[in-house]
């Protein structure tokens, strides 16, 4: 606890849309000089609450007090008077004025013709400075620096408004260590100045690096304030997805290796299939009920191996041989034909389709195989959409939202379930837990265990080794565009071997570098 008095209080906050409770009576507290940490999977509520406390949605129930005093924001401008300020993932500048037009946006410096252009960048200056950011002359151009250094200004620039509260919404997720590093460093001393920062991350090393104090959302309801340096990781993550420690565990252990049997025929293998300029020539053969992983460093050719099993490129070398039989996946409607699945890594700009509702998406591709002149019946719809939401646990369970409306790891069980619903042999899945919280993950990881357990073939694809090792029953490892290694994934396997591999394999000679 705290002698503090706190400078946000927000009790009971309900948050209704048309059908869905986004709040339940959900809690914050925030204290000044403390960094507090939004915690939550995605859909738990927390840019709910953010949007609660900034003034861009009204609450239906609840109260909102700041330095002691009831608040009721009908807008955001209500919420900056009132000392409320937000820096979003994507920066909200202006990117065709200079680094100190932007600091002093709304609060020029004035003469008597107007607006004090020395005296606004000399402002400016003082207040970048007060961040450690002498070196920033405030009349670069704003679209000249970095995105990292764009977010140190949006902070300058909350700092002009003296802010009591400062909402950082997924501030480090396209920031290198360097860059967060930096921003840490500015994170300290505004909170040493007495500000209350609100920090929202799906990074547990940040959080247990820059926190103090931890609020845990889920399902939309308030489950527990707790202090970041009392709390072990696993019980946070238990109370982020509702799991217990041994459920933990189970999801976090190793997969059991899939052995074939003598005699046993692949679904599909593949013999030399490359793309000039994309990928060199390679060999993959993929069992029944077996998690393949492909594993590499950005840039080893990955997804484009991916993407030519699929036949979303096409391969200029090669055979590919699909149940024992010669065949050519050039396009990726053979490829759905033949019973092959592929999940992109870009799931915003080539996977779901925004203003389509989840049921729309989740259809498209088993109606693409029919044809546009056979629509599949309401009934069978009815029951494939139920079917697939239900197994994958897509919420909220309405099928006639938007899909643009689910959270990240929705929209990504909403995709899987696209493809499931064409009943593939082989599925392949690009990145399925990027850029979506821990719950998510695991329930997805979960997924792929139950597929392959079922007698799917999956391909699993990601840059994190740690999954790839854990849930892969062979995992091929990919350097420059050339395949380098394929790895039987036994006990003695870990990512520290993937790593190895990768840096002492010459892509040239296939031997230790």
């Amino acid at each position: 606890m705290t002698d503090k008095n706190p400078i946000v209080v927000m009790k009971g906050i309900t948050i209704e849309f048309p059908g869905v409770k986004a709040l339940d009576g959900v809690d914050l507290t925030l204290y000044p000089g403390e960094v507090h940490a939004l915690m939550g999977e995605n859909g738990a509520g927390k840019s709910t609450m953010i949007k609660a406390l900034t003034g861009v949605y009204k609450i239906n129930a609840g109260s909102i007090m700041v330095d002691g005093k009831p608040q009721q924001f009908n807008g955001t401008l209500d919420a900056q008077n009132a000392g409320i300020a937000t820096v979003y993932q994507e920066v909200n500048l202006c990117t065709n004025l200079s680094v100190g037009e932007n600091v002093m946006l709304g609060h020029e410096k004035r003469g008597p013709f107007g607006i004090d252009w020395k005296k606004t960048h000399e402002a400016a200056k003082k207040y970048l400075a007060q961040m450690g950011l002498e070196s920033i002359d405030p009349h670069t151009p704003l679209s000249s620096i970095s995105i990292a250094m764009q977010q140190l200004v949006a902070i300058a620039r909350a700092m002009v408004i003296n802010a009591k509260v400062l909402i950082l919404d997924e501030p480090t997720s396209s920031l290198d260590a360097n860059e967060v590093r930096d921003l840490f460093a500015i994170m300290r001393k505004v909170r040493d100045s007495g500000v209350a920062i609100l920090f929202v991350s799906h990074f547990l090393d940040q959080i247990y690096e820059i926190t103090d104090r931890l609020t845990i959302l889920r399902n939309g309801q308030f489950i527990k304030e707790v202090m970041t340096k009392d709390t072990p990781r696993d019980e946070l993550i238990g109370m982020m997805i509702g799991k217990s420690a041994a459920e933990l565990s189970q999801i976090g252990a190793k997969k059991a290796r899939r052995e074939i049997t003598p005699g046993e025929k692949p679904i599909v293998d593949v013999k030399g299939l490359g793309k000039k300029g994309t990928i060199n020539p390679v060999d993959v053969d993929i069992y029944k009920g077996e998690v393949v992983g492909f594993a590499g460093l950005l840039g080893s050719g990955r997804t484009e191996l991916g993407r030519l099993l699929y036949g979303a490129d096409k391969p200029d070398s090669g055979t590919y041989t699909l149940n024992g039989k010669k065949v050519n996946i050039s396009d990726p409607y053979t490829a759905l034909k033949n019973k092959i699945a592929y999940s992109t890594e870009n799931r915003r700009d080539e996977g779901i389709i925004g203003d389509l509702t989840v049921r729309q998406n989740i259809l498209i591709a088993l109606q693409a195989t029919r044809g546009m002149f056979k629509p599949i019946p309401k009934k069978e719809a009815d029951a494939i959409v139920d079917k697939y939401m239900k197994e994958l646990n897509v919420r909220p369970a309405d099928p006639d939202r938007p899909v643009k409306n689910l959270s990240g790891g929705n929209q990504q069980k909403v995709l899987i379930g696209r493809w499931l619903a064409t009943h593939p042999e082989l599925l392949i899945l690009d990145e399925p837990t990027r850029g979506i919280d821990i719950g998510a993950k695991a329930e997805i990881q979960q997924v792929v265990l139950d597929l392959a357990s079922q007698g799917m073939g999956v391909v699993f694809i990601s840059s994190e080794l740690e999954e790839v090792v854990r849930l892969s029953d062979d995992i091929e490892v990919l350097k420059d565009r050339h395949k380098i290694a394929e790895i039987e994934n036994d006990d003695t396997v870990s990512q520290a071997t993937i790593v190895e591999t990768i840096a002492n394999t010459n892509v040239n000679t296939g031997k230790e570098a």
